[in-house]
C-alpha cells in the first residue's frame, strides 16, 4: 500500500497530493518527511539517477516532465517491496499530462512570464495562490483512484498466481551422445571411492594443521621428495608421532637488548642536548612560509584556499560560461575553440524539443570526460543520467542555446553534489561547543574529533597539520594514539608533538602547554584509550581531542566493529573520514561500507546511529586537474570535504572552493 503520492512543480509548489496513512491525512507529517528528504538530499543535489531514495524506513521513487517542469513522487514503505511503483509512475504522468496539459503549459508560462518581468513582489506562492488546482483538477481523484486499484489488483493476481503454481525445478536433457550403445557405463576402476578421498582429505586436514596451517614447509618438502604418496591412504601419519618444531628467535647480538638499548634506538623522543645548542628546531624543515594561512580582522588563521592553474586556450571560456559568468563582451567562441566538452556540444543542433537519443552521444562523451578526471564509473554514470533526465523533453532552439543547456545543465548537477549540506567552518563548531553555556555543576567536555580510514592514507601525518591549524588559533590540542596496532604509530605521533610544541603560535618556540600526547603504548583497547584522554582532557583544560585510529580496511568486519566501539563508547563530535585523491571507483567502495559499517555497527550498541561526517583528501598535489575523488566522496556520502593535503609541512593543509573544483573537472 503506498503512504504518499504527489505532483508538483519544480519551483516547489504542490499541484496534488494524496496521503494514504491516518497519521498523514491528519498532520501530513510522517509521509512528507520522506518527500521533504527527497526534495533536499536528492533533487536539489543532483541525484536524480538513482532508482529510489531511502530514508527513515520509506522508499521514494519519482519521475519528471522536463518540458512541464513537473515532479511525480510516490512514497512507500520500504518493506513492502511494490512492484507496479514503476509502471504507477509512468501510467501516472502520461495520463496527467494528457488530461491537463493544456492548463499546465498556461501555468508554467505564466511562472516564466513573472521570472522574466523580474516583480520581486510576486513569487512562486503567491502565483500559486492566484491559480484554483482544486478546481483545476476535480476530476483527477476519480481517475487516479481506479489507475491505483487496478495496479494493486494486478499485483495481488501476480502474487496468487505465484503461490498456485510455484515455479518448478526445468531439468534440461542431456546433449544426446555420440555412442549408439545403450548399455550403461561401467565404473573406471582407476577411479577413487568417496571413502577414500574422505580418508586423504582428512589426512591432509591432519598434516597441515600439525605444521601450523600453512603448506610448503620441510616437512611438506621432505614428503614430496620421498617415493611416498603425498596424499596418504591411512591415517596413520597423524602430528603426534612428530616433534613439533618452533620458530627459532633471530638473535641480532649475543644477549638480548636492554631497555637503555632500545631507549638509544627510539628517536622520537626529544634531545635535550641536541636542542640546548641550537635553541629551537629547524623550522624551514616543518613551516613552509609560502603556504601559511591568513589572518582576518578578528586574529583567526585560516588555511589557503586550493587554487588551479588553467591555461588560456579556449577552455576558460567554456568554464567561465558554465559556471555563469558573463561573456556579453567577447565574440561567441566557434566550434573548434571549445575543446573536447565543445565538440560534444556541437552535436546538439536544430531547434527542437531533446530527445534521448539527441542526448545519449554527448552523455556518453561526457561519461568519458569525467572518468579521465578521475571521477568514479559508477558515480560518471549517475551524473550523466541526472544531466540527462533534466535535458529531456526540454525545447531549445539554435546552436548557441543549446551549447549553453547542456553546459548549464552539467555545471548545475556538479556544483549541487559538491555544495555541503552542513557548515565546513569547524572552527566555529569548536567555538560554539566551548562558549555554549552549562550548569555550575557540570565540567565542559573538550570537542573531540575521530580520524578515520584505510590503511596508509597519511591519518596521522594530516592529523598533524589541522593540530598546527587549532594551535595558531589559540586552542590547545590533545592528541589521543589510539592506533596501538601499527608500530611506530605512538613515536611517530611523538615526533609531532615535539615539533608542534616548538613551533607554537606564529612561530613562536616554547609553547608547549599547547599541545600534549595522550598514550598508553601498543596493544591497548583503542576506545578505552580514547576515553580516558577525552577525560584527561577535560581535567586539564584542553580544548580539542584529537583521536588518531588504526588504519583498517573496509572489508575487515572485526576492525570495523571496533572502530564502531570507539565511536559508541566516545561520542566524538566529528568523525572525518581520510582519504587518498589518488583513488577513483576504489573511493565509491572505501566511503560506502566505511561508513556504512560505522552506522551498522555503532547502532547495534544501543547508541545513535553514526555515519561520517566529513571528509579529509590527501595527497592532493599529485593529481593536478583530476579531481574526480572530491565528486565520488561527496556524492557517495553527501558530507563535504573540510580540507585537503597537499604537502609534506604543518602548513600544507588547503580549504575547496565549489566553484574551483567545477573549473577543474570541466576544463580539458
Amino acid at each position: 500500500m503506498l503512504d504518499h503520492c504527489s505532483i508538483s512543480h519544480k519551483g516547489g509548489i504542490i499541484l496534488w497530493s494524496r496521503s494514504f496513512t491516518p497519521a498523514a491525512s491528519t498532520t501530513a507529517a510522517s509521509a512528507a518527511s520522506p518527500v521533504n528528504s527527497l526534495i533536499r538530499e536528492a533533487l536539489v543535489e543532483g541525484r536524480t539517477a538513482e532508482d529510489k531514495y531511502e530514508k527513515d524506513g520509506y522508499a521514494v521513487k519519482w519521475t519528471f516532465v522536463n518540458d512541464l517542469e513537473l515532479i511525480f513522487v510516490v512514497a512507500y514503505q520500504r518493506i513492502l517491496q511494490l512492484t507496479y511503483v514503476d509502471e504507477l509512475l509512468e501510467a501516472l504522468k502520461t495520463l496527467f499530462v494528457k488530461l491537463f496539459e493544456p492548463f499546465l503549459a498556461t501555468f508554467v508560462a505564466s511562472l516564466h512570464a513573472v521570472r522574466n518581468a523580474k516583480l520581486p513582489s510576486i513569487g512562486a506562492g503567491g502565483m500559486a495562490t492566484s491559480w484554483n488546482f482544486a478546481q483545476a483538477f476535480n476530476n483527477w481523484d476519480a481517475v487516479f483512484d481506479k489507475l491505483l486499484r487496478g495496479m494493486e489488483d494486478k499485483a495481488a493476481q501476480e502474487r496468487r498466481t505465484r503461490v498456485s503454481h510455484p515455479a518448478r525445478a526445468v531439468i534440461e536433457p542431456s546433449p544426446p551422445s555420440d555412442d549408439l550403445s545403450t548399455t550403461p557405463s561401467q565404473p573406471n576402476p582407476n577411479t577413487v571411492d568417496e571413502e577414500q578421498i574422505a580418508r586423504n582429505v582428512q589426512a591432509l586436514k591432519n598434516r597441515l594443521r600439525g605444521r601450523g596451517g600453512r603448506p610448503g614447509r620441510r616437512g611438506g618438502r621432505a614428503d614430496a621428495g620421498s617415493g611416498k604418496d603425498s596424499l596418504p591412504n591411512s591415517d596413520s601419519d597423524t602430528p603426534s608421532k612428530r616433534k613439533p618444531k618452533g620458530k627459532a628467535q633471530r638473535k641480532w647480538g649475543d644477549e638480548a637488548p636492554s631497555e637503555s638499548d632500545m631507549l638509544s634506538l627510539d628517536f622520537s623522543y626529544e634531545k635535550i642536548d641536541k636542542l640546548s645548542q641550537s635553541g629551537q628546531l629547524d623550522l624551514s624543515a616543518l613551516v613552509d612560509t609560502g603556504s601559511m594561512g591568513t589572518r582576518t580582522q578578528d586574529g583567526l588563521y585560516e588555511v589557503k584556499d586550493w587554487e588551479f592553474s588553467t591555461k588560456r586556450d579556449g577552455t576558460d571560456d567554456v568554464i567561465s560560461e558554465v559556471i555563469g559568468k558573463s561573456h556579453a563582451a567577447k565574440p561567441a567562441p566557434s566550434a573548434g575553440s571549445l575543446g573536447a566538452l565543445g565538440s560534444l556540444f556541437a552535436r546538439l543542433t536544430g531547434s527542437k524539443a531533446l530527445t534521448e537519443e539527441d542526448l545519449k552521444p554527448v552523455l556518453d562523451g561526457m561519461k568519458q570526460h569525467l572518468m579521465k578526471k578521475n571521477v568514479a564509473k559508477e558515480i560518471s554514470e549517475k551524473v550523466c543520467e541526472s544531466v540527462g533526465e533534466s535535458l529531456v523533453g526540454k525545447k531549445v532552439g539554435g546552436f548557441q542555446t543549446t551549447n549553453a543547456a547542456v553546459r548549464l545543465a552539467l555545471s548545475t548537477s556538479l556544483t549541487r553534489i559538491l555544495t555541503p549540506k552542513t557548515s565546513t567552518d569547524l572552527l566555529l563548531s569548536i567555538r560554539n561547543k566551548l562558549s555554549s553555556p552549562l550548569p555550575s555543576s557540570q565540567q565542559r567536555l573538550p570537542y573531540s574529533i575521530a580520524f578515520v580510514g584505510v590503511n596508509g592514507v597519511g591519518k596521522s601525518t594530516n592529523l598533524s597539520k589541522v593540530c598546527f591549524w587549532l594551535i595558531q588559533n589559540g586552542l590547545r590540542v590533545l592528541i589521543a594514539a589510539c592506533d596501538t596496532f601499527r608500530s611506530g604509530a605512538v613515536e611517530q605521533l611523538r615526533v609531532h608533538v615535539r615539533n608542534l610544541s616548538m613551533l607554537g603560535v606564529n612561530g613562536a618556540t616554547n609553547s608547549k602547554g599547547r599541545v600534549e600526547l595522550y598514550e598508553r603504548g601498543y596493544g591497548k583497547d583503542a576506545a578505552g584509550i580514547a576515553k580516558e584522554a577525552i577525560a584527561y582532557a577535560k581535567d586539564n583544560d584542553f580544548d580539542v581531542v584529537l583521536i588518531d585510529t588504526a588504519g583498517r580496511m573496509q572489508d575487515n568486519e572485526p576492525l570495523m566493529r571496533a572502530l564502531a566501539k570507539l565511536v559508541a563508547t566516545n561520542t566524538p563530535d566529528k568523525i572525518i573520514f581520510v582519504g587518498e585523491a589518488l583513488v577513483g571507483n576504489e573511493a565509491v567502495d572505501q566511503l560506502t561500507k566505511f561508513d556504512r559499517a560505522l552506522r551498522d555497527f555503532s547502532s547495534s550498541t544501543g547508541t545513535k546511529e553514526r555515519g561520517i561526517d566529513g571528509m579529509l583528501v590527501t595527497k592532493w598535489d599529485t593529481v593536478d586537474d583530476k579531481v574526480g575523488a572530491a565528486l565520488s566522496m561527496t556524492y557517495v556520502t553527501g558530507q563535504p570535504i573540510i580540507f585537503v593535503g597537499c604537502g609534506q609541512t604543518y602548513t600544507d593543509l588547503r580549504q575547496l572552493r565549489v566553484a574551483n573544483v567545477v573549473q577543474a573537472i570541466l576544463s580539458d
